[in-house]
């Protein structure tokens, strides 16, 4: 029973979107919406039922081989699947999570001519993640890594009358395709090594020292290529937030269960592969560590309503690269689930505000909202604060604190005699959880506080608010299975996905859990001072048509001192020195210029000699492949020939 259900789990979804787009639109709305939302509910219950199944069994792991793929005299692969409780974990949070997606959506697209477009796409997208979490062998999970490529591409560009949506949608297809070849070397790289690429297999290969460490470091040196492309992290990280141009439900799909949570899944899956190679483990902590900084000075500054919501996204991926950096992608898992609540739930909130105030995306020109629509505003409440990390009342805190504690009795490795003090990075994360606190937080007073700019019309569907209400749940509760020992002695969900390697007991002082807890009030309290006042400090005003915004990286030293540009007014409101205002000013605007004209000079240099190079290449293609048959022919007589020489001088 356990492998029918198995497969039933990924085959329903995909049965569903093949119906979709047959149909062509020639059914009717409502029936458009059971068949997408029926398919993904039969998969959620059977991946309950699935759990229970495996919790009763003695065996920690189901595996059902459905075929044998290819076959030759070093290497055999098939198509199978595996339920452990990693696996188990993701399509619990993949089909629950849709499905929560799938019922807002059939209310918010409703009426639009592309309907049934929209669900095949959508259900297609769930059935290739659970391929990619279910998957035995690697070669199979990259068929799903590539499937969820393909929906995002099709859903970011589902207006498709729009160009720049059509440019957000391709500028994510080429981005994630320079991740996927890296991924796809590396993956051939073991298959060469290890003669295989199921899971189970390699990683005892692995285990037991049968591959090389310099082919084992490059190959999953290019596996982190192809995660941190689809995870949109440095240096991949623009083409996420332009993502924002598909429908709401994409986004919320995207960012909180599909897509962007495979490279963590992978890694997870392979931790074997990545605790062997602890250069590649610190490498990926820098980047993690980089980009949660980045991201979050870059939310900071935006204006757009999805598009901070999506740089928040980007930051909570560099804490979970950060975790996984560390060794324990237990605690990285943790974290994916309980985003994975907050996130959508924020994304769920944003379309029905936009929805209501005429779509309207500019927090400048909206305000006053929580009196018009406060249950939306509670919901977006739950959600902010479970991002920003509030303690004990929110999900995000338990999985963030994890996290800190984790990075703080960490070692890095650089060198044989040089290991780099997890202490660096955990500052790091520590600003980056008050950046992330006053950004949400300057979120919320913008948009719910203060003086009304918008008209609100309309009423929050039930369809609608079912979802925000049971992700509102969840945000607030759904992290208290996993807590700090100075609290309470509840590790669950450590436990459960991993219960024959807990995660190492560490005495953790009590003055780290109250500064990871006092830091995001803090946050929250600054952002009330700069923008929640009756006379707010910073008057941010948009009364003209707010310029496109384009995903070009902010300077993190601008992005950092923009709360700090105004503080001369609000010094002299509470009559302080006058020159020491004046000083301050003239510091700031230094220190900002220089950012920028830093900046400046070396993107400038960089476009500059990448420009030169191209075209260079461009010259030398264009001479050697210029159409004329006689050319070639004397180019292969010539490489023939000095290979026949090169190999007789051997």
């Amino acid at each position: 029973m356990a492998e029918i259900l198995l497969s039933l789990v990924v085959v329903i979804p995909l049965a569903a979107s093949v119906i979709l787009f047959l149909s062509a639109g020639r059914l009717s709305g409502f029936l458009i919406g059971a068949i997408a939302c029926g398919a993904i509910s039969l998969s959620a219950i059977f991946s309950a039922i699935l759990a229970g199944l495996l919790h009763s069994q003695l065996s920690p792991s189901l595996h059902v081989f459905f075929w044998e793929w290819m076959r030759t005299a070093d290497f055999s692969t098939g198509i199978g699947f595996t339920l452990d409780p990693l696996s188990l974990v993701m399509i619990l949070i993949v089909t629950w999570v849709g499905l929560l997606i799938h019922l807002y959506a059939t209310r918010y697209m409703a009426g639009d001519p592309g309907l049934a477009r929209f669900f095949g796409c959508m259900t297609l997208f769930v059935a290739s993640m659970l391929l990619l979490v279910l998957s035995s062998d690697l070669l199979c999970m990259f068929i799903g890594w590539e499937g969820v490529g393909l929906c995002s591409y099709l859903l970011i560009g589902f207006w498709y009358t729009e160009p720049a949506n059509l440019a957000a949608a391709r500028k994510a297809f080429i981005i994630t395709r320079v991740g996927d070849a890296a991924m796809l070397c590396g993956l051939l790289l073991l298959a060469t090594e290890a003669s295989s690429l199921q899971v189970d297999t390699l990683l005892q290969t692995v285990t037991a020292a049968k591959i090389s460490q310099s082919a084992l470091t490059f190959s999953t040196l290019l596996i982190l290529v192809g995660t941190l492309a689809k995870s949109a992290q440095l240096p991949f990280q623009s083409w996420l937030p332009d993502a924002m141009a598909g429908p709401t439900p994409t986004s919320a799909l995207i960012h909180a269960a599909t897509m962007v949570t495979a490279g963590i899944y992978l890694i997870a899956r392979l931790h074997v592969l990545f605790t062997a190679t602890p250069l590649v483990l610190t490498i990926m902590a820098v980047v993690g560590t980089l980009t949660l900084f980045l991201a979050a000075c870059n939310a900071l500054v935006q204006s757009d309503l999805k598009r901070i919501l999506a740089w928040s996204t980007v930051s909570q991926l560099g804490y979970m690269f950060l975790a996984l950096g560390t060794g324990l992608w237990q605690v990285a898992l943790f974290h994916l689930m309980t985003h994975a609540f907050f996130k959508a739930l924020l994304f769920l909130c944003a379309g029905a505000i936009i929805t209501r105030v005429h779509h309207e995306q500019d927090i400048f020109r909206m305000g006053g909202l929580f009196r018009t629509m406060p249950g939306i505003a509670l919901a977006f409440l739950a959600g902010a604060t479970s991002l920003a990390g509030f303690p004990l009342l929110t999900a995000g805190f338990y999985s963030k604190e994890l996290i800190l504690s984790s990075v703080w009795n960490a070692s890095f490795f650089l060198a044989p005699d040089l290991i780099l003090s997890g202490h660096v990075f955990w500052v790091v994360a520590l600003a980056g959880a008050f950046l992330t606190s006053l950004y949400i937080s300057r979120c919320f007073l913008l948009v719910f506080m203060g003086k009304a700019k918008t008209h609100e019309s309309g009423q929050t569907p039930l369809l609608m608010a079912i979802p925000l209400g049971c992700l509102s749940f969840l945000a607030l509760f759904g992290g208290m299975m996993e807590m700090p020992d100075a609290l309470a002695h509840v590790h669950l969900f450590t436990e459960m996905v991993d219960p024959a390697h807990a995660l190492p007991s560490a005495d953790e002082p009590l003055w780290l859990l109250l500064v990871g807890g006092g830091i995001p009030v803090l946050g929250a309290l600054l952002a009330w001072i700069f923008w929640g006042q009756r006379n707010p400090v910073l008057h941010e005003t948009s009364d003209e048509p707010a310029p496109p915004q384009t995903s070009q990286p902010v300077p993190i030293l601008a992005a950092c001192l923009l709360p700090l540009f105004r503080i001369p007014s609000w010094l002299g409101r509470y009559d302080f020195p006058a020159r020491l205002s004046k000083g301050v000013s003239i510091l700031i605007n230094g220190m900002n210029t220089f950012a920028l004209q830093f900046r400046a000079c070396i993107f400038m240099n960089v476009s500059h000699q990448t420009l030169m190079t191209l075209r260079q290449g461009n010259l030398l293609m264009a001479y050697t492949q210029n159409g004329r048959v006689r050319w070639y022919a004397a180019w292969i007589a010539g490489g023939l020939c000095a290979s026949l020489a090169l190999a007789g001088l051997t």
